[in-house]
C-alpha cells in the first residue's frame, strides 16, 4: 500500500511537470486537494477495497471488473455495510455504447412475508422484530447483482475478481482503529448471535491492531467464484441459509432464493444547468427527489446566495421539505405500485413548487412548520451505514454503486458455517402507514409489505455527464440523509465550482419534512446556526452521518476523494 502511494506521488510530480502553463489542473485556492491520476480512479470507504479496485484497473480490467472485485472485498473488510447478504443499486455509463444503465439488486420480501407481520395486537409496530434477528431479513441480491453486471460488461474472469476478497478473508487483515471502535459499540447487538460473536469477538473489548480472519466467509466466496450465482442461491450455502431460517423463525426459503433476480432498470435522466444527471429510479426514492430538488433550485442563482449562509440554507431546507413529503406519499416498488415518476421529475411540477417558494421569500417570514402538513412525534437515531463506491477507468467507463445491510451489521445474524452477515432490510418497508422506520422516515400504502416486493430506499448513486461524457460519479451512505448529501455534492461542484475535495468536506445540512428539525453538521458556522434559530428553525447540531465517495474526469485527468468523515475512506488513482 505505502509503496503504491509513494509511486503515485512520484508519478503525479512527473505529470505536473509536463503540463502547459495555462492548464489549471488543481485549484490553488482550494483548502484541500483530491488524488490525481492519469488512467483511472477508485474511491471507497475502505483503503483495502480501494487497493483491490486499483489493482484490477492496473491489470487492464475495466470499471465493471473493479466494481465487482471491490463489492466482494468490502464484504470482507467493511462488514458493517459491505456485503453479500444485502443488496443495492448501481448506475453506470458505458463508453463503447455511449449509453447509461442501472441495475436494481435490492433485497426482496420473502414469499411468506405479510403486510402486518411486525404489528403488535394493539396495532403498534414491533420495531425490534423488523430490525434485529431472522425475521428482519430480506432475500439478498448483491451476489446476483454483481454477477449480472459482470455478465453484461465484465472483461476479466469472474473467479479472478473474487480472489482478492478470498485472500483477505482467508489470510485476514489488521482491523483499523475505526473498525475496532464500531465493533465494540455494536457488541450488545451482535453478541446476541453466537455465530456472529464467534467471528468478531475473540475478546471484548477488541484491542487495536487485532487481525480478523474469516475462514467460513472465504469458503463461501470460493464457492461463488467457482459456481457463480449457483454458489450462493443454490447448493450448500442456500441449504445453510434456509436451515438457519427454519430453526430461528426466519422466512427465507429455497424457493425465495431460486426465484430471486435483479432488475435492469432504465436510469432516470434530467438536465441541470446544461449537465446531464443520470441517477437511480424506483424503488430508490433518491433519484426522483434529487431531480425534483435540482429542478426547483435551477430557478435560483445559488452562488449569489453565498455558500451555506442562512438565506441559502433556508432555500435548501424548504426544497427538501417538499421532496420528503412527496417521498412518503408516492414512492414504492414500481413492480407493485405505479409511481408517478414523470410528474414528480417534470419541470412543470417543480415550477409550481417554486412559485410557492417565491412567496416564502427566504428568511423573511418564519419557516412553514412541517406539523401543519403531518405532525411528528420523534426522530430515531440516524444510521451512518450503507456504503458507496465510485470508479472510473482508462476506457471512459464510470460507475456509481451504493449497497447495504441497512443498519450497522444488518440484522446481526451470521448464517452458521458461511460467514455471511445478513441484512435487516424488511425495516425499510412501511410496517404501518404513517409510522416512522428506524431513520424517522414515513411511508404509506405505496411501500407496504408484499411478498417479493422490494422496499423503498434512499440510496442515490448518481453520475453527472458533461456534453454527453462522464464528468463525475457521486454517492454516499447515511440513511435518510443520502439524498440531501448527494444533492449538496452536485451543487458544490456545479454551482459553487469547488474542487471535488472541498465539495465533499463542506458542512452539510439535512431536513426530511418529518420531524420538523433542521439538522446541521457540528462543523457548520455557529453564527449562521444562531441566525437560523432566531428565524424560527428548530436546529439540531449533528455528528457527520454520510461519506461521499466521488471520482471525476476532467482536463484529461482523473480526480478522486474519499470523505474523511469516515476515517478508512480512500481514493486511489491508476497511473
Amino acid at each position: 500500500m505505502i509503496k503504491n502511494l509513494r509511486l503515485l506521488i512520484v508519478t503525479f510530480s512527473a505529470l505536473t511537470f509536463n503540463l502547459n502553463a495555462q492548464d489549471l489542473v488543481l485549484n490553488p485556492s482550494s483548502i484541500t486537494h483530491p488524488v490525481l491520476a492519469k488512467n483511472g480512479m477508485v474511491a471507497t470507504q475502505h483503503y483495502l477495497a480501494s487497493q483491490v479496485g486499483e489493482d484490477i484497473l492496473s491489470q487492464g480490467g475495466n470499471a465493471y471488473d473493479a466494481a465487482v472485485a471491490v463489492g466482494f472485498a468490502l464484504a470482507v473488510v467493511l462488514p458493517r455495510a459491505g456485503n453479500i447478504g444485502g443488496g443495492g443499486f448501481m448506475v453506470m455509463h458505458d463508453a463503447p455504447s455511449e449509453e447509461s444503465y442501472s441495475i436494481d439488486y435490492r433485497e426482496k420480501a420473502p414469499l411468506k412475508a405479510s403486510r402486518d407481520m411486525y404489528l403488535n395486537e394493539d396495532g403498534s409496530v414491533n420495531t425490534s422484530r423488523s430490525t434485529i434477528g431472522y425475521l428482519a431479513i430480506g432475500v439478498p441480491g448483491t451476489v446476483y447483482g454483481m454477477w449480472e453486471v459482470h455478465k453484461k460488461f465484465g472483461s476479466m474472469p469472474w473467479e479472478e475478481l473474487l480472489q482478492p476478497a478470498i485472500e483477505l478473508a482467508d489470510s485476514g487483515f489488521e482491523m483499523s482503529p475505526y473498525m475496532t471502535m464500531t465493533l465494540n459499540r455494536s457488541h450488545r447487538k451482535l453478541s446476541q448471535f453466537k455465530e456472529t460473536e464467534s467471528i468478531f469477538y475473540k475478546e471484548h473489548p477488541i484491542k487495536f491492531n487485532t487481525s480478523l480472519v474469516q475462514p467460513d466467509l472465504a469458503e463461501t466466496l470460493r464457492l461463488i467464484a467457482q459456481k457463480g450465482v449457483a454458489g450462493f442461491y443454490e447448493g450448500e450455502v442456500a441449504d445453510k441459509i434456509v436451515s438457519a431460517m427454519e430453526k430461528n423463525g426466519g422466512l427465507i426459503s429455497h424457493r425465495d432464493l431460486k426465484k430471486y433476480r435483479p432488475n435492469w432498470r432504465k436510469p432516470l435522466k434530467s438536465k441541470y444547468r446544461g449537465f446531464d444527471v443520470v441517477t437511480m429510479g424506483p424503488p430508490s426514492s433518491g433519484g426522483i427527489h434529487l431531480i425534483q430538488m435540482l429542478n426547483i433550485l435551477e430557478n435560483h442563482n445559488l452562488k449569489s446566495f453565498g455558500h451555506n449562509n442562512p438565506r441559502y440554507v433556508s432555500l435548501l431546507t424548504e426544497v427538501m421539505k417538499y421532496a420528503y413529503a412527496d417521498r412518503s406519499e408516492y414512492l414504492g416498488d414500481p413492480d407493485f405500485y405505479k409511481v408517478p415518476v414523470d410528474m414528480l421529475t417534470s419541470k412543470e411540477y417543480s415550477d409550481a413548487i417554486n412559485q410557492s417558494l417565491k412567496l416564502f421569500k427566504f428568511m423573511t417570514p418564519p419557516p412553514t412548520p412541517s406539523s401543519s402538513i403531518e405532525p411528528g412525534e420523534y426522530m430515531r437515531k440516524e444510521s451512518i451505514e450503507t456504503t458507496h463506491y465510485s470508479i472510473a477507468d482508462q476506457y471512459g467507463n464510470i460507475i456509481s454503486n451504493t449497497y447495504t445491510l441497512n443498519s450497522a451489521y444488518g440484522s446481526g445474524v451470521t448464517i452458521e458455517g458461511t460467514g455471511i452477515l445478513m441484512n435487516n432490510e424488511m425495516d425499510d418497508f412501511s410496517a404501518s402507514p404513517g409510522t416512522p422506520n428506524q431513520f424517522g422516515l414515513l411511508g404509506g400504502e405505496a411501500n407496504k409489505i408484499v411478498p417479493e416486493k422490494r422496499p423503498l430506499s434512499s440510496m442515490t448513486p448518481t453520475i453527472i455527464l458533461k456534453e454527453g461524457t462522464p464528468y463525475f460519479a457521486t454517492g454516499t451512505p447515511g440513511g435518510s440523509r443520502i439524498i440531501t448529501s448527494v444533492l449538496q455534492s452536485i451543487l458544490n461542484i456545479i454551482d459553487f465550482e469547488l474542487e471535488v475535495s472541498d465539495a465533499i468536506l463542506k458542512p452539510r445540512i439535512h431536513h426530511q419534512w418529518y420531524p420538523d428539525i433542521l439538522q446541521l453538521e457540528k462543523s457548520f458556522n455557529s453564527l449562521h446556526a444562531e441566525t437560523l434559530k432566531k428565524k424560527g428553525y428548530k436546529v439540531l447540531m449533528i455528528n457527520p452521518a454520510t461519506s461521499l465517495q466521488i471520482v471525476m474526469m476532467k482536463n484529461n485527468f482523473y480526480y478522486g476523494f474519499g470523505d474523511t468523515r469516515r476515517p478508512d475512506s480512500l481514493a486511489i488513482g491508476v497511473n
